[in-house]
């Protein structure tokens, strides 16, 4: 079976013989997946009325377990969006009535993001359509593979998520 990348290959061995470009099959791919990855999420979030980044905010808190909330700082932490910016997501999902600020009992000055029961059943919605749209892209590897495509995928990702700062 051949794909657009084997094409891509090709053509660049042809043209360009002095260069190895074995690394192109693999992260060609991984490129390419990623779009088609994107595309299937951003359907499934737009099903259930969710940006991806909302997505993002609403199972952050949801995976902190009861009560679901969390400080603005430990979102920046597990969002990776500068403070200014997880502000403003913070304003427009409370203008929806997914989350809620609290007052942090810890700390006066402090304010704790809780997720209401609408931004917990329309996150929950959403991993479910997300779920069934992964399981598609992943129906042609057996459950053999995907355990070896993961464990090959999280060698070259844990570097990067564990680079301090």
């Amino acid at each position: 079976m051949e794909d657009e990348v084997d094409r891509l290959v090709a053509a660049w061995r042809r043209e360009r013989p002095d260069l190895d470009v074995e690394p192109l099959e693999v992260l060609s791919r991984v490129s390419r997946l990623a779009r088609h990855l994107d595309r299937a999420r951003r359907l499934a979030f737009a099903e259930h009325g969710l940006e991806p980044w909302e997505f993002d905010v609403l199972t952050a808190l949801r995976r902190a377990g009861v009560p679901y909330q969390l400080s603005p700082g430990q979102l920046l932490t597990q969002t990776l969006v500068t403070s200014g910016t997880m502000t403003n997501r913070i304003d427009r999902l409370t203008k929806k009535g997914l989350v809620e600020r609290l007052p942090d009992p810890s700390d006066r000055r402090g304010v704790l993001v809780r997720l209401t029961d609408e931004g917990r059943d329309r996150g929950d919605q959403a991993l479910a359509g997300l779920l069934t749209q992964e399981r598609a892209i992943l129906a042609e590897l057996s459950r053999t593979q995907r355990g070896e495509l993961a464990g090959l995928l999280r060698r070259l990702t844990a570097p990067f998520d564990n680079i301090p700062g």
